[in-house]
């Protein structure tokens, strides 16, 4: 009895050692928080939250959103220089400026009660639309990126390469429009089809050398991000590559008009068969994670790649299935903005939609329709925020610290437990991995 007893302690540690080197986060002292590793974040981001913690982070966003318009507006700040003999019009004036900057950014992102009323007295009804085909359209990269990053995170890895992969979906779906003609439709689908092969192959190339020698994803998706960059600036600035004819910018040629995805919905930007094809993609990609063997073995993977690779699972071969799927849809996304829109491709035509799709993948606490309907919040901001800035000249940053905010709070629960004195649930969960002390 006393040999097995003091064999215990040293097993533990042989055991907890052991796990480490097989990639599975070392146990969590008991009744203590889970250690912060990287498959610890993102089982927690995976895990999700209550959709209340969802709603209070929005309104937490823009109730800072607000300090942040009244601190840009010089009438306000006038009016609370005042506020020791006129706190009535210091209030007046932070209400005036709030409410006309949201009320701004509704009607850019939902509808203006402007445009339905002439509608009714001869106006265009494709302006009582305007706004929602803008988001639609806003919200179509992200949802496609985000989708991109969810896959990678189900299978317990992090994919910051969505904007590599987005370059290579862009420049295969470009040159199938610029340089191979084909019928009506024919082209269209050959184009969407050319830019999930493209984005999938620099997806896969992440995978296969992570699965054969073992380095990080990480590692390997920022560098591969600067390759695809150099790789667009030097195909797009050579007269025998993509480069326009007679340019000496980098730009390339406008895809044929039988390549265009077809539109609706009002002036450009307008939303179109992109939008149909994001939410395809995240129909098929919820059916796959959920009803699949493959999302099966992914999510095996993404919990514990040593209990997977004990029940037979191919861990690698996951790895490499997994960078594959997500650089397909980082590839999609490309082609809804190469074929959705009226410019050609440049060097900055990639945007920041990569890492947009992490965000937006986070909001959605990386499930299929999560990250639709976050997509969809980011787009209204984003389409919503062009008009506030127009129309009370509130700066277009405001949005980005709204949507940076909503993030951050979604992704820490205990930050709006702790605002609203709200009960922590028991359990593992995103809470976990915070003090005892911020969860209650």
């Amino acid at each position: 009895m006393s040999d097995q007893a003091a064999a215990g302690p040293a097993d533990a540690d042989a055991t907890s050692a052991e796990r480490q080197d097989q990639g599975a986060a070392p146990a969590a002292p008991a009744g203590g928080p889970r250690p912060l590793t990287g498959r610890a974040i993102i089982q927690a981001i995976t895990e999700g939250s209550p959709a209340v913690i969802t709603i209070l982070a929005f309104v937490v966003a823009l109730v800072i959103g607000g300090v942040l318009i009244v601190a840009s507006d010089p009438v306000v700040l006038r009016a609370w220089a005042s506020f020791g003999y006129a706190p009535g019009a210091a209030l007046a004036a932070t209400w005036d400026s709030v409410s006309a900057a949201y009320s701004a950014l509704f009607e850019g992102a939902v509808f203006s009660p402007a445009t339905i009323a002439a509608a009714f007295h001869g106006g265009s009804i494709a302006a009582v639309f305007y706004p929602l085909s803008l988001t639609a359209f806003e919200a179509t990269p992200l949802i496609l990126t985000g989708l991109s990053v969810t896959v990678a995170f189900r299978a317990g890895m992090f994919n910051i390469g969505a904007a590599g992969q987005w370059i290579g979906g862009a420049l295969v779906a470009t040159w199938l429009g610029v340089d191979v003609s084909l019928p009506v439709v024919v082209h269209a689908v050959a184009c969407v089809a050319g830019a999930l092969v493209g984005g999938a192959v620099i997806g896969w190339i992440v995978g296969e050398i992570k699965a054969r020698t073992g380095a990080h994803e990480v590692i390997l998706t920022i560098m591969l991000n600067y390759v695809m960059y150099n790789l667009l600036s030097f195909l797009l600035t050579s007269r025998a590559a993509l480069q326009a004819p007679n340019q000496t910018n980098a730009v390339a040629p406008n895809l044929a008009p039988n390549a265009m995805l077809p539109r609706a919905g009002g002036p450009p930007p307008q939303v179109g068969a992109g939008f149909l094809i994001a939410v395809a993609a995240a129909a098929v990609t919820a059916w796959l994670l959920s009803r699949t063997t493959i999302g099966f073995r992914f999510r095996a993977v993404g919990a514990s790649p040593s209990a997977a690779r004990s029940a037979g699972i191919s861990v690698e071969r996951v790895w490499v299935l997994a960078f594959l799927i997500a650089g397909a849809l980082a590839g999609l996304s490309a082609a809804t903005i190469v074929q959705g829109q009226t410019q050609p491709l440049t060097f900055n035509s990639y945007g920041s939609y990569g890492f947009d799709g992490i965000t937006v993948a986070l909001l959605g606490r990386a499930r299929p329709w999560g990250v639709v309907l976050a997509g969809l919040l980011f787009g209204a901001l984003d389409g919503g925020g062009t008009l506030m800035a127009a129309a009370t000249g509130v700066p277009s940053d405001v949005v980005d610290v709204i949507k940076g905010l909503i993030v951050l709070f979604v992704a820490a629960p205990p930050l709006i437990r702790l605002l609203f004195r709200l009960r922590a649930p028991g359990g593992a969960g995103p809470q976990a991995l915070a003090p005892k002390g911020w969860t209650g």
